[in-house]
């Protein structure tokens, strides 16, 4: 009889995590965007990751937290909310009631996908302008080998 698997199992893992971290701050230092904050969900909505650079300011945590919530809770990245905020501002502003105000639908929330295309979770960077976080977002999930999903076709 096999053994049954240990712990739940949502997505990511840590090292995948650690790794998506480590290369979108260095991703922020290569293109000298202002302090980021990083929070990377799990395929559950659970906090997997934090790291916030020295110098951010005291929201960032909770925007970063706001933009990887808010595409995993609809299951789109961060354009693609944008896009929906813009043209279903009712919906929009229902989906934010829901989420106790927790989704930022812009930019810098970036899904996290296997080579399949299952969702394993969720980046949020906030620090810089949000095409800039995304930017470094993209660049944390593709040094970790796995396909970022901006909400844009690629």
């Amino acid at each position: 009889m096999p053994n049954p698997p240990t712990g739940f199992q949502h997505g990511i893992t840590l090292d995948q995590a650690q790794r998506i971290v480590s290369a979108s701050l260095e991703e922020g230092r290569r293109l000298n965007l202002a302090p980021l904050t990083v929070v990377i969900l799990d395929a559950a909505g659970q906090i997997k990751a934090v790291l916030k650079e020295d110098g951010c300011s005291l929201l960032r945590p909770a925007i970063a937290h706001g933009k990887a919530f808010g595409a995993m809770g609809l299951g789109f990245g961060g354009r693609e909310l944008a896009r929906r905020s813009q043209g279903m501002p009712g919906f929009m502003n229902a989906f934010s009631d829901l989420a106790g105000g927790a989704a930022v639908p812009v930019p810098g929330g970036v899904l996290i996908r296997d080579a399949g295309g299952a969702i394993l979770g969720a980046v949020g960077i906030s620090g810089d302008l949000s095409d800039k976080d995304e930017a470094a977002a993209v660049a944390g999930i593709k040094a970790a080998g796995l396909t970022p999903d901006t909400g844009d076709d690629a």
